[in-house]
């Protein structure tokens, strides 16, 4: 991105005049020290242009720095919501494997309630055979009885 920034803002060639008179010496002599005096003249306008330039740049760059903040503030948040869909997610997995666990226990209390509803109905089977059994010897004692009575 600093990059794409330097590349907005582009430093424009100044054109030099080639048949400007030569600058005159504005410096003076210090009445009391024998020193030259400087006279300082206004800031030339190319220094003025320069500084604005900076001025440009620095706001590009800080411009540049704000979006880098924010695009990292934004991958974060990302970061974060990827971790609690993770998180989430792990949650459902373990909530899916003990439902699992409980269904199978379920089914293995039914198989085992089953078989012994089978079992029940097996012995209840077996008195009922003994029981006619009880009744086929009970005829049989009867009929022999009244056979010799008679």
């Amino acid at each position: 991105m600093a990059s794409m920034a330097h590349d907005r803002i582009r430093r424009k060639r100044r054109p030099q005049l080639r048949d400007a008179p030569p600058k005159t010496d504005t410096r003076s002599e210090d009445p009391q020290g024998g020193r030259p005096h400087v006279e300082v003249q206004d800031i030339p306008v190319e220094a003025e242009a320069d500084r604005r330039e900076a001025e440009q740049v620095r706001r590009v760059a800080e411009k540049t720095r704000e979006a880098r903040e924010q695009e990292r503030k934004t991958a974060e948040e990302l970061r974060d919501g990827r971790e609690q869909l993770r998180e989430a997610a792990e949650t459902a997995r373990a909530a899916g494997e003990e439902a699992r666990l409980a269904a199978e226990g379920a089914r293995h209390a039914a198989v085992d309630s089953v078989n012994a509803a089978a079992e029940s109905l097996k012995a209840t089977l077996e008195q009922m055979s003994v029981v006619e059994e009880m009744r086929r010897i009970l005829r049989e004692i009867r009929d022999t009885n009244k056979l010799e009575s008679n």
